[in-house]
């Protein structure tokens, strides 16, 4: 009985280790008021070692790239588009094209007019995550941030 009992547990801990969710990207928001007009939104990704997510400018018929959506609201308007610094390009099988790519950590930033002292700040994002042997499903993710 103690060997069925130790079986059936060794075989529920092992279907948990596989079935569990890989979350290589971890996202963190911020708001920094350049004067009493302006703001600048910082979207920061902490990408896992050997992962990476795709720029906010990509090819048709490549990966899901990097998007940022802001609720229209009367506290702000947009000014311009979201920025990127430099990312890595290279040729990736998977899509038979170059790429254009980030790893580590990157920080985008969207610049925005304020229209009031207050109010809350709404978006979504979606992102595509690879790493050499698999890439993830788009992901899709709402934040808020405090004006």
């Amino acid at each position: 009985m103690k060997k069925i009992i130790l079986i059936i547990a060794m075989a529920l801990v092992g279907t948990s280790a596989f079935s569990q969710i890989e979350k290589p990207v971890k996202w963190s928001f911020a708001i920094k008021k350049e004067n009493k007009n302006e703001a600048i939104v910082f979207l920061k990704a902490e990408i896992q070692s050997s992962w990476h997510i795709y720029s906010l400018d990509q090819k048709e018929g490549g990966p899901i790239k990097t998007t940022f959506t802001f609720a229209p609201s009367l506290d702000y308007s947009l000014v311009g588009k979201a920025s990127q610094p430099s990312p890595r390009t290279r040729f990736e099988s998977a899509f038979n094209m170059n790429v254009s790519y980030f790893e580590n950590a990157v920080i985008f930033r969207q610049k925005i007019r304020l229209k009031s002292g207050k109010g809350t700040l709404h978006g979504k994002l979606e992102f595509m995550t690879c790493n050499n042997q698999k890439c993830l499903p788009p992901e899709d993710l709402d934040f808020s941030i405090n004006l």
